[in-house]
C-alpha cells in the first residue's frame, strides 16, 4: 500500500553550491538549519537589489528509508521549487525538473541503501534562466528562489495508480455520472487484470460503493477510464462548496496494492456567449489577480497562510473568483477556494515572452502538470493555455489548447491577452483591458476587442493605470476606489462580459522595470501586509451577506485642495447611512443609483454636513434655511466664488435678517469650515430592513493608540511549521487608522516563536504586519512591541505540535 510521509523538518541549508555537497563523506555542520517552506534569502521590503535571490544553492536532508517488499518503490515529491532542481541520492543522480510552479516526483528506489539514512540533496538554481518559463526578458514580479512549498517522502507499489482525475458529468440531471480517469503505472512489464473499488464518502457517510475490473496492457503508464451513475448528489456552489471524498483501492489477488483518496465536487461550470453559469445559473464573476508572493520570504509560506488569503479574498473583499496569475499556485490555497467557494482562474507560467522551441516545450509540459495537479479542484474553471499577454502564435497554442482538451474534456480553455482582434484558438476570449482612466467608459465594447462569437472575459483592469499607496492623499485613494467600482459598473451592465478580474488583490515586489522605483507595485486593493486601501472596500461592499460601511476618510477638510471637505463616499451594502454631528441629526442618505445603476450595492454619497440644522438651530425659516445651505454648499466648493443669482438670492437674505458679511462668514465657519468651534465629531449608522446593523465614528484625534491584531493565537505544527500575520495599527479612539502615522516600532518574540522580516520596522500608512511561525516545538511564546512614543504592548502566541 502507498504512504506518503512529510519531510520538511530538520533540512540543511547552503546559500551556494559545490559539487562535494552531494556526498554522503561531505560534513555539513556549518550550514544553516532550515525547515521548509524555505526561501533562499530572506529580501528586504523594498529598496533592494532584484538579483539577490538569483543564485545556486543547496539541501540536504538525512531521511530513513524502510526496507522495501517485493514490488515496493520509493520517491520523493517536491511541490514546488524555484526555478530549476537537480536531486541526489546518496551521492547518486536521481532526477531534475524544470520550472518553479508545478510538483515533480523523483524515483529513489535504484540508490536507496534500504533500512537506514539515505542522504537527499537538492541542488537549487534561482536564476532567471532563459530556458524556463516565464524567463528570457522582462517579467513584472520576482520569481524567488528555493524549495518553498512543502516535499514527501513517497512509498508506492510497481502497479498502481498515479493521478486519478474525476469529472462529474450532468450533473443537473437525475443520474449523474462519475467519470474518473486512472492514470495507471505498471512497472511489471507484463498484462494485469485487477478490481478497483471505489468508495463515494459525503460528510464522513459512505454513499455509494462499486467495483470495476482494471485492465491493465504491460506499458509503463496508460489512461483508463471508469464511469457510474450516481444518484441524489449534493452540488458544490459559491453558497454551498460541498465536497466529496472518493477512496480508490486496487485490489490484486485479494490484497490491496494501492490505495488513493481525492476530494472533488459535482457541479457544472460553464462559459457561454452570454456569460458565465455555474450549476445551469448565471453568475457575473467579480474578482481579483493574486500572487502568492509575501514580503521578506517570497513564495515561502505554510499552508494556513495560504488558506487565509482565500479567506480575504471569499470573506473580506467578497470576490466570487480569483485568477492564479501568472502561474500555478498553492495546492493548500486551491484546498481553500474549493472549502469556500470561490472560482479560480488558474494559468500556466509566463509573462508576455515567448522563448525558443524548447522553451515552448516546456510550456507545453507545464500545461500538461498543471492540469494533472489541480484537475480534481471544483474551483478551478478556467485552464489557462496562453503566455501571459504574449503575441500571437498559432503552434504554439494549438498545441498548448489541445492538450488541455485531451487532459480534461470539461473546462473551458482561455488565453489572456492585451491585444485587441487576436487569434481565439481557446474556448473564451480573456482580455486584459486598461481602457479605464478615471473620465471615461470603465471597458471597452466586446465587439471591438474581438469579433468572435465566444465568451468574453476580463481578465485584468485598473493596476498599473493608477498606482496607489496606502499613504497617499485622500482624494487619489478615493478615486482609486472609484476606478475599480466603475470597472465593475460597466462589467455589470454589459451583459456580454462574463465578468471582471481586476488587478490585483495586493502590492508585490517586482523588477527595477516596472513599479514605483522602489521594487514594489503598489497596484493592489490591498497592501503587502493584506491590510485594505479604500478599493478593498469598492468590492468588501458588492456581497450581500456581511454588513460593510466603510466612510472613504477621516473627514479632515485640509487633506483637500482648498482646505475644502467635498462629497464623501461611504462604501456599502446597507440600505441606507444615517449621519449624526455632535449628537445632532442630519440626514439620511441613499445609495447612489443614478450614478451606479448596475452593481449589486452602490456607494452613498453624503454631500450634505448640515442637513436640518440651520432650521433647527438658527432663525430661518425652513425654506430659507435650504437656499442658505445650498448656498453654503456652493461657497465650499467653489471657494468662496459664487454666481449672481447666489449673490442676488444671498443679498436678499442679508436684508431680511439684517446679517452681514460676518454673519454669514460665522454661519460659514460653524456649519461648513467648523473653524475656532469644538472638535466635530461625526456617527455614521448602516440600516439594512430598517435595523441599524453597523455603526463607524469618526472625530479629531486626541489619544492614538497602538494596536495589535493576530489572524490566529495559536499556531499548530502538523506536516511542517505553521505562521500567521500579526497587524500593528495607529488607531484613533473610534478604531480608525491614523493614515498619516509612520512611527517605528522593535518587535521581540519570545519563546518558541520566530519573527519572520527584520525586528525594526515602520508603519507604512498607519499600520503595518508581519508574520510570526514556529520553530518544531510546543509551548507558549510571547511577541512584544515596543515604541518609545505608545509604550510597550504584547501578545501570547501559543504553538501545539
Amino acid at each position: 500500500m502507498n504512504r506518503k510521509i512529510a519531510i520538511n523538518f530538520d533540512w540543511k541549508y547552503a546559500p551556494d553550491f559545490e559539487e562535494n555537497y552531494l556526498s554522503s563523506a561531505f560534513d555539513d555542520a556549518a550550514f544553516a538549519a532550515v525547515n521548509l517552506p524555505h526561501t533562499n534569502i530572506e529580501l528586504p521590503y523594498n529598496n533592494f537589489d532584484e538579483g539577490l535571490y538569483g543564485f545556486e544553492s543547496c539541501y540536504r536532508k538525512q531521511i530513513w528509508i524502510d526496507e522495501l517488499e517485493i514490488g515496493e518503490q520509493v520517491a520523493v515529491q517536491f511541490d514546488g521549487v524555484a526555478n530549476y532542481a537537480k536531486v541526489y541520492l546518496n551521492g547518486g543522480f536521481a532526477g531534475e525538473h524544470k520550472g518553479g510552479y508545478t510538483p515533480f516526483q523523483v524515483d529513489l528506489t535504484p540508490l536507496v541503501n534500504p533500512g537506514g539514512y539515505n542522504l537527499l540533496a537538492v541542488y537549487v538554481d534561482a536564476r532567471e534562466r532563459d530556458d524556463i518559463p516565464p524567463f528570457g526578458f522582462v517579467v513584472d514580479y520576482l520569481t524567488y528562489g528555493g524549495i518553498y512549498r512543502e516535499v514527501s517522502l513517497l512509498y508506492r507499489n510497481h502497479i498502481r495508480f498515479g493521478e486519478v482525475c474525476v469529472k462529474t458529468i450532468n450533473v443537473l440531471t437525475p443520474k449523474p455520472v462519475l467519470d474518473v480517469d486512472l492514470y495507471a503505472h505498471n512497472a511489471s512489464g507484463a498484462p494485469r487484470t485487477l478490481q478497483c473499488r471505489f468508495d463515494l464518502f459525503f460528510e464522513g457517510e459512505c454513499v455509494k460503493t462499486f467495483c470495476r475490473p482494471i485492465e491493465m496492457s504491460g506499458r509503463a503508464r496508460e489512461k483508463l477510464n471508469v464511469r457510474e451513475e450516481v444518484e441524489g448528489i449534493a452540488l458544490w456552489s459559491i453558497e454551498k462548496p460541498n465536497l466529496y471524498h472518493m477512496e480508490l483501492k486496487l485490489i490484486e489477488e485479494g490484497k490491496t496494492i494501492d490505495l488513493h483518496r481525492v476530494r472533488f465536487g459535482f457541479r457544472q461550470a460553464e462559459f457561454r456567449v452570454e456569460g458565465f453559469y455555474l450549476n445551469g445559473e448565471k453568475l457575473k464573476l467579480r474578482g481579483l489577480n493574486r500572487h502568492q508572493s509575501f514580503p521578506y520570504v517570497g513564495y515561502a509560506m505554510p499552508k494556513n497562510v495560504q488558506y487565509k488569503d482565500a479567506e480575504l479574498l471569499k470573506r473580506e473583499l467578497g470576490v466570487n473568483a480569483v485568477r492564479a496569475s501568472h502561474y500555478p499556485q498553492s495546492d493548500h490555497f486551491l484546498d481553500r477556494c474549493d472549502e469556500l467557494g470561490l472560482l479560480v482562474l488558474d494559468e500556466i507560467p509566463g509573462w508576455q515572452h515567448i522563448g525558443d522551441q524548447a522553451w515552448q516545450d516546456l510550456a507545453v509540459q507545464t500545461v500538461g502538470e498543471m492540469i494533472l495537479k489541480d484537475f480534481n479542484h471544483p474551483s478551478v474553471i478556467l485552464w489557462g493555455v496562453r503566455i501571459n499577454e504574449s503575441q500571437d502564435h498559432d503552434e504554439l497554442y494549438a498545441r498548448t489548447n489541445a492538450l488541455a482538451k485531451e487532459l480534461d474534456d470539461t473546462r473551458s480553455t482561455g488565453g489572456v491577452r492585451c491585444i485587441a482582434k487576436s487569434r481565439l484558438l481557446e474556448d473564451v476570449y480573456t482580455y486584459n483591458d486598461f481602457l479605464h482612466k478615471g473620465d471615461n467608459r470603465g471597458l471597452q465594447k466586446k465587439k471591438r476587442v474581438t469579433n468572435t462569437n465566444k465568451p468574453y472575459l476580463i481578465t485584468e483592469h485598473n493596476g498599473h493605470m493608477f498606482p496607489t499607496k496606502k499613504f497617499d492623499d485622500e482624494v487619489h485613494r478615493v478615486e482609486h476606489a472609484l476606478r475599480h467600482l466603475n470597472v465593475l459598473e460597466a462589467m455589470y451592465k454589459d451583459d456580454k462580459i462574463a465578468g471582471a478580474i481586476g488587478w490585483c488583490m495586493f502590492d508585490y515586489n517586482t523588477h527595477k522595470d516596472f513599479g514605483s522605483g522602489d521594487k514594489i507595485c503598489y497596484h493592489g486593493v490591498l497592501d503587502m501586509f493584506r491590510i485594505p486601501k479604500h478599493a478593498a472596500y469598492a468590492y468588501a461592499s458588492q456581497q450581500a451577506e456581511t454588513p460593510v460601511m466603510h466612510v472613504a476618510g477621516p473627514l479632515a477638510p485640509g487633506d483637500f485642495a482648498g482646505s475644502t471637505l467635498p462629497g464623501v463616499y461611504v462604501f456599502t451594502n446597507c440600505d441606507s447611512v444615517k449621519l449624526y454631528k455632535n449628537g445632532e441629526f442630519v440626514g439620511e442618505f441613499y445609495p447612489s443609483k443614478e450614478r451606479y445603476p448596475h452593481v449589486p450595492f452602490p456607494p452613498v454619497i453624503i454631500d450634505d454636513f448640515i442637513g436640518g440644522l440651520l432650521e433647527k438651530n438658527e432663525r430661518f425659516s425652513p425654506s430659507d434655511a435650504r437656499i442658505i445651505k445650498r448656498i453654503l454648499i456652493e461657497a465650499g466648493r467653489t471657494n468662496g466664488v459664487l454666481g449672481l443669482t447666489d449673490q442676488l438670492k444671498m443679498g436678499w437674505l442679508f436684508l431680511k435678517y439684517k446679517m452681514n458679511m460676518l454673519d454669514a462668514e460665522a454661519l460659514y465657519a460653524k456649519y461648513f469650515g467648523g473653524w475656532g468651534a469644538k472638535a466635530t465629531d461625526y456617527v455614521f449608522e448602516g440600516y439594512r430592513g430598517g435595523q441599524c446593523v453597523i455603526t463607524q465614528s469618526k472625530g479629531q484625534l486626541l489619544a492614538p493608540a497602538l494596536k495589535m491584531e493576530a489572524d490566529a493565537d495559536t499556531l499548530t505544527e502538523g506536516e511542517t511549521y505553521d505562521a500567521a500575520r500579526i497587524v500593528l495599527r495607529l488607531a484613533d479612539e473610534s478604531g480608525n487608522d491614523i493614515v498619516y502615522a509612520n512611527d517605528a516600532v522593535a518587535l521581540e518574540a519570545e519563546g518558541p516563536i520566530e519573527i519572520i522580516g527584520p525586528r525594526t520596522i515602520a508603519l507604512i500608512g498607519g499600520s503595518v504586519g508581519f508574520w510570526v511561525k514556529s520553530t518544531g516545538k510546543a509551548g507558549e511564546g510571547r511577541i512584544t512591541i515596543k515604541s518609545e512614543r505608545f509604550g510597550t504592548i504584547e501578545k501570547t502566541i501559543r504553538v501545539i505540535r
